[in-house]
């Protein structure tokens, strides 16, 4: 017993331990601030024991919990360690929410224990909750689906798509054949279309759904929203809900809606804890090491800090978030005396809608003007690959020359678009893109991100890559020293004609700029 002990005590220390020595790197010239930051990030990284206990200890961050409270604070204090200024600052309010245990069973026709949780912001079960389950039926009208409303009393409602298969398309692409292959695809279309007229055929739409089958007297709403990875499943909603919805996995969505299609009297017993908490306060992280030479000048770092709860939102957003963390760790050791205010922003409640960075720029516009430049991280563990000018048509010149003074082992993988496109709405630079400051994304290698970790219940610590992740913090960290000694402003002109867009023959808008949710939609919806 002592010696298996031994053993894994040994395992646990060399996962955490220092990585080997990285190899000699390639400067174009002598600077012994980006020497020193490739010293740090990839023989003193910090990013393992950040992350461990960002995600495993402290958890996920759903907007609004308890759990992101926590994570606010700890970033604060572990600024306070290395000596940087940090507070934490309320943008606005959300619904409390705080999830418990989630036990969802199958006990007829036969046992088996069900992989799945209940969605964010659902309400629980208040203790185990016993019902049979219905699939939403295919009906023609409205008042079909009507009269059958009352078959869903006691009952759970199926209201996803059933997958013909679970395996992810590669796996069928490389052994199945051809005639096999398309036959595949063709049945997961047609299922697709067919399920969506049937959701039509009832008169509402898909969030609508679990309200009307709530007045109906349904024990509860199963939902299953597959990203094509093996056993993965989104648990989100982003807004409240009054009626219980528990997700579950490709697999075992599958085996329930077969067993009800063939009325083979499934049942479940669910039961799901959840606690709501009211309207809460609902923050972003700042922190900031001050200019020396022009502090009413800016470089910006940014990463949303929220995540969905199903996993530890490791890829989604921990990655982002410890890789800024350790760019300024290194930078208040190796550049303490910056000639711009370097800051750092730990958006808040990304996930609901840029809501964090949008009420940032709302409440700070000295900043946002005085903006010399915003690098993002947003989308995985993977090194950065690709850097979006997002259409402003110098800021090329600046790359160009900062990306020449990066070591060679980490620009080479970099392909910059010039001028590129403005941001969608996807992540928080695109708050200040809007704002007309320059801000870019960082993006990266996706390790099959969106397939396996975005929004996933399998979105957790093991899935990163840490040689990757120094490399990124290398960049960044040399990236925010390089503009912030840049003699020059980054300009803030755009390109003033958009391209055509290929799908749709139209010429491509600047996106659409939102401003912020600063409180809670608490209407139920999906």
């Amino acid at each position: 017993m002592r010696a298996g002990t031994l053993i894994i005590t040994l395992a646990l220390a060399g996962l955490m331990a220092a990585p080997p020595a990285a190899p000699a790197q390639t400067f174009a010239t002598e600077d012994a601030v980006l020497e020193q930051i490739w010293e740090h990030a990839m023989n003193r990284s910090q990013l393992e024991p950040l992350a461990q206990t960002l995600l495993d200890s402290i958890g996920p961050r759903l907007t609004g919990s308890p759990g992101i409270d926590r994570a606010h604070d700890w970033v604060v204090r572990k600024y306070a360690e290395w000596g940087i200024d940090a507070r934490n600052e309320q943008y606005g309010t959300w619904v409390g929410w705080e999830r418990g245990i989630s036990h969802i069973d199958l006990i007829e026709p036969r046992v088996r224990s069900l992989e799945g949780m209940n969605l964010a912001w659902s309400p629980g079960t208040d203790g185990p909750v016993t019902g049979g389950v219905v699939a939403l039926p295919d009906v023609s009208t409205p008042a079909e689906f009507e009269a059958w409303l009352p078959n869903v009393r006691g009952n759970y409602v199926m209201i996803s798509v059933p997958q013909p298969t679970c395996r992810p398309d590669y796996n069928w692409e490389e052994y199945a054949t051809e005639a096999s292959l398309e036959r595949m695809r063709e049945d997961r279309s047609a299922r697709v279309q067919a399920w969506n007229q049937r959701v039509q055929n009832t008169g509402l739409a898909v969030r609508d759904l679990p309200r009307r089958l709530e007045e109906a007297g349904a024990a509860g709403v199963v939902t299953s929203l597959w990203v094509n990875g093996w056993g993965t499943n989104r648990i989100f909603n982003g807004r409240t809900q009054r009626v219980p919805t528990v997700e579950l996995s490709c697999e075992d969505y599958g085996l329930v809606f077969r067993l009800a299609e063939n009325d083979q009297g499934p049942v479940l017993r669910v039961n799901t804890e959840a606690e709501f908490l009211g309207d809460v306060p609902v923050f972003n992280t700042i922190a900031e090491i001050r200019g020396s030479e022009l502090p009413d000048e800016y470089v910006m770092l940014s990463a949303h800090f929220d995540s969905w709860d199903g996993a530890s939102g490791a890829t989604d957003n921990g990655t982002g978030t410890v890789l800024m963390m350790e760019a300024m760790r290194i930078l208040s050791l190796v550049y303490p005396n910056p000639r711009r205010t370097i800051l750092v922003g730990h958006w808040g409640g990304e996930e609901q809608g840029l809501n964090g960075s949008r009420a940032f720029v709302e409440d700070h516009p000295r900043i946002v003007d005085n903006l010399q430049a915003l690098f993002n991280q947003d989308n995985g563990t993977g090194r950065v690959v690709n850097i979006s000018m997002q259409g402003f048509v110098e800021a090329g010149e600046h790359f160009g020359r900062w990306l020449s003074l990066v070591p060679t082992e980490v620009s080479r993988h970099i392909e910059l678009q010039l001028p590129g496109m403005p941001a969608g709405g996807g992540t928080d630079h695109a708050a200040f893109v809007c704002a007309g400051a320059p801000g870019f994304n960082l993006s990266a290698l996706t390790w099959d991100y969106f397939t396996y970790t975005w929004h996933t219940n399998r979105d957790t610590f093991d899935k990163l890559v840490f040689d990757d992740m120094r490399n990124n913090a290398v960049l960044v960290a040399s990236l925010a020293y390089l503009a912030s000694e840049d003699p020059e402003r980054v300009s803030r002109e755009r390109r003033t004609e958009m391209p055509v867009d290929p799908r749709t023959g139209e010429r491509m808008t600047w996106p659409e700029c939102q401003s912020p949710d600063r409180s809670a939609d608490v209407s139920p919806r999906m």
